[in-house]
């Protein structure tokens, strides 16, 4: 499988999954459960986790990875004071099929979103999810049965699956939490100030890109020098290839109709204003 086509796949299917911790029904489920919505970080960490289950603080910083422990602490465990893993999990797809119903209407039940959903599931069910927790978190749970649940459901795992990927990436380039994400601010992925929603204090900021100068990476303006740049490559190449696997169950053609078929939902998604324009995740600039 070509590299540029398991990074075309991740853009067209992360909106697809991403939809959770903006849409409105999100909120409406979270705040029936008991947690506050003034702010998305509550119901962020509750529906990201519940997949794990009622674990601590530590374990999802570890899987949580760019997100500062003093920010994950303030959520974890409270999170399941409020709420059980398992009724998360069932509001969690509830807010989903609320969504997609009113974004797609009839489009919900029709062949091409069914086709879309067997052949996410059939990716999704061939990744190996071993030394992926988040990954194998979510393929362990039962499936939906409605396709646009199964398709929320398969791009869930296969984000994920990178996402875990990913971390083995920043880990083999010895980049720890705070420093993946300045280097990644360094090469223009977004601005600092996107990245400040993951609660790293200032002086954890300046001296994780005090690290980064002392290695030849960044330079002491904060952008990032040739060094930088090329390790931000490689690991954004290596998470690539980590990605790449479960797309060898269907092959070229099969790949190719999915993208086909992801288009216009992609375009809805993007079109309904939810999701912002600016990411950690450098959809758009990496």
């Amino acid at each position: 499988m070509e590299l540029a086509r398991v990074r075309q796949l991740w853009h067209l299917l992360e909106p697809v999954h991403a939809v959770l911790y903006y849409a409105p029904e999100a909120s409406e489920e979270a705040a029936a459960l008991g947690y506050g919505t003034e702010e998305r970080w509550p119901s962020y960490f509750a529906w990201r986790a519940a997949p794990l289950g009622p674990v601590g603080a530590g374990q999802v910083a570890s899987a949580f990875y760019g997100f500062s422990p003093a920010m994950v602490e303030r959520y974890v465990p409270a999170a399941w004071e409020v709420a059980a893993p398992a009724d998360v999990l069932a509001a969690r797809l509830r807010a989903v099929d609320r969504f997609y119903r009113r974004l797609l209407g009839d489009v919900v039940g029709g062949d091409d979103l069914a086709e879309a959903a067997r052949l996410a599931r059939r990716a999704a069910g061939a990744a190996v999810t071993a030394g992926r927790p988040l990954a194998a978190a979510n393929a362990a749970l039962e499936w939906p049965e409605e396709p646009h649940l199964v398709l929320w459901q398969a791009a869930t795992v296969l984000r994920e699956h990178r996402g875990d990927g990913h971390l083995a990436a920043l880990l083999t380039a010895g980049l720890d939490p705070a420093e993946s994400l300045v280097s990644f601010a360094a090469i223009g992925a977004a601005s600092p100030e996107v990245f400040a929603s993951r609660g790293w204090s200032g002086e954890a900021w300046a001296a994780a890109g005090e690290r980064l100068v002392a290695r030849g990476l960044l330079t002491p303006g904060g952008t990032a020098t040739a060094r930088g740049r090329a390790l931000r490559e490689e690991v954004e190449r290596r998470t690539d290839e980590l990605a790449a696997a479960p797309w060898s169950v269907l092959g070229e053609r099969e790949t190719e109709r999915l993208s086909e078929l992801l288009g216009g939902l992609w375009l809805a998604v993007i079109a309904s204003g939810l999701l912002p324009a600016e990411n950690t995740l450098g959809i758009g600039k990496v």
